[in-house]
């Protein structure tokens, strides 16, 4: 099982944000550009990088996504700090 994941997300208020975001995303977009434009998370500043974290560390639902979600797709997660787009590069 994953001791270790990395992620990149973008933090939103609102879902029909984060699902453009995803939109463009699919369409080619750059994740950096797109969090440096969007995201309301500090972590935006950085391209929405988040660097390596431990299972359990982030809130549940953020968490369950980033160590069973599949990678490098582009991920919708609720919750309560707003909507989230969340890019998982790896887990170890």
């Amino acid at each position: 099982m994953a001791r270790t994941a990395a992620a990149l997300h973008i933090l939103v208020k609102h879902q029909t944000l984060a699902e453009d975001i995803i939109k463009q995303l699919n369409k080619g977009a750059k994740f950096d550009v797109l969090a440096k434009k969007h995201s309301t998370c500090p972590s935006g500043k950085k391209g929405g990088s988040l660097g390596e974290f431990k299972k359990g560390q982030m809130v549940p639902q953020f968490d369950k996504v980033c160590f069973t979600g599949e990678l490098i797709t582009p991920h919708l997660v609720k919750t309560k700090f707003g909507w989230h787009v969340v890019k998982v590069l790896y887990r170890t």
